[in-house]
């Protein structure tokens, strides 16, 4: 963006803060909006290098679901019974929040449950036998047998699934857009943080037409992060998701969310009667591994396989609209938050592995206390980038990940 030598005259070319979050996202504008509600005095600046959700948060399904991208069994068996009964109450936090202090009008927020799919005979006995687990953590959920399943969605082909009753689904981007709005925060768009100068006071962010200085920053990034903190490169990637929209279908067939295929496919309908499907990435997994925005003729074509294979009402649908966003993907599927090496007055968090929506309210409450409270926020330690620095840790975070996490 170029500034004339009238607005110059009227701009300062340096703006102080006692807070600023760089990335309006989920995360980013929810960082902002606990700051104003836990201290209202602060001064708090929210840099986008673009427009509020411009990146995932506003490119991806609208999924507000609990718990991580995997099911739960997987998370048991890669976690522990403890840590995937924590990261399940922590979404289940971020989606009671939502409801508590937004207005959900303003973001299209439906509440009437989740449907978790299996595509195979197998993602079913594992989605059963998750259930004694889930319910222990509180999940309210019931198993769906095939035949209760495909009836439910107008689908054929499902082998059974888990509906959830906290399933929620929203318009992300007016999600992201409203809780900035309520933020009470200065919103600086289309200023992309160039460098970033640390010094004894703070830092300095420096923008192509000003400079911001904070004595407290949040990194609120995807993949982005290591471009300002290089030292953190190893625990975020860049990984790419499609989807497609529909024209609108002729009535409400799929009243709920579905996420299946342990997470290599989902689809909802909007109020509009449009089908939003997105997934597929699993077959294509070397080509997706970047930071390229475009769609491919052959993820694409496996989203249209998945949705007239399961869908058989929605051949006649007519595709309006392709798109593909870049998400931060983390080394073992979980968010990473720290501060930043060497200059503990900045912190970060990043890699939601496609899972933002199920996270990022809540998360930004988690940053808010980090940056202003004197001790150490609640489940921090879910999240901490030092579990990566543990040899034992750092190693079972590098197992393959055998899930199919989305960007629901």
């Amino acid at each position: 963006m170029t500034v004339s030598i009238w607005q110059q005259a009227h701009q300062k070319r340096e703006a102080a803060y006692d807070v600023i979050v760089v990335g309006g996202g989920i995360v980013g504008c929810s960082t902002a909006y606990w700051l104003g509600r836990r201290a209202p005095s602060l001064d708090v600046a929210l840099l986008e290098a673009r427009t509020l959700g411009a990146e995932a948060s506003g490119r991806n399904a609208g999924f507000v679901l609990q718990g991580t991208h995997a099911d739960y069994r997987t998370d048991v068996e890669r976690y522990g019974k403890r840590t995937a009964r924590r990261l399940w109450q922590f979404t289940r936090e971020n989606r009671d929040l939502l409801a508590a202090e937004l207005r959900g009008s303003a973001f299209s927020w439906r509440a009437d449950g989740a449907l978790v799919a299996a595509g195979t005979a197998e993602e079913d006995e594992r989605l059963r036998t998750s259930l004694p687990h889930l319910r222990a953590a509180g999940a309210p959920a019931v198993h769906l047998d095939a035949e209760e399943t495909n009836d439910r969605i107008g689908a054929s082909g499902f082998h059974g699934s888990l509906f959830v009753t906290t399933g929620a689904a929203v318009n992300p981007l007016h999600l992201v857009q409203h809780v900035a709005a309520k933020s009470g925060a200065d919103v600086h768009t289309q200023h992309p943080v160039e460098h970033v100068r640390w010094g004894e006071t703070g830092a300095v962010l420096g923008t192509p037409d000003r400079h911001f200085r904070a004595p407290r920053v949040v990194f609120a990034l995807g993949p982005a992060l290591p471009e300002l903190v290089p030292a953190v490169s190893s625990v975020v990637r860049s990984v790419r998701a499609q989807m497609l929209a529909t024209a609108p279908a002729d009535a409400v067939r799929i009243p709920v969310p579905v996420y299946s295929h342990r997470g290599g496919f989902y689809v909802r309908q909007r109020e509009d009667r449009r089908l939003l499907v997105g997934g597929g990435r699993h077959a294509h997994r070397a080509a997706e591994e970047t930071s390229r925005d475009a769609t491919t003729p052959a993820v694409q074509a496996t989203i249209e396989r998945y949705l007239h294979t399961h869908f058989p009402w929605s051949p006649s649908l007519g595709i309006e609209q392709r798109w593909s966003g870049t998400m931060g993907f983390s080394p073992d599927g979980r968010p990473v938050v720290g501060r930043v090496p060497e200059h503990p007055e900045g912190v970060f968090a990043t890699g939601f592995t496609g899972h933002g929506m199920g996270y990022g309210f809540r998360m930004g409450r988690l940053l808010a206390d980090l940056v202003s409270a004197n001790e150490t926020p609640e489940a921090l330690d879910l999240f901490a980038a030092s579990r990566f620095e543990d040899p034992d840790a750092k190693q079972a975070g590098a197992a393959p990940d055998r899930s199919r996490p989305t960007d629901s």
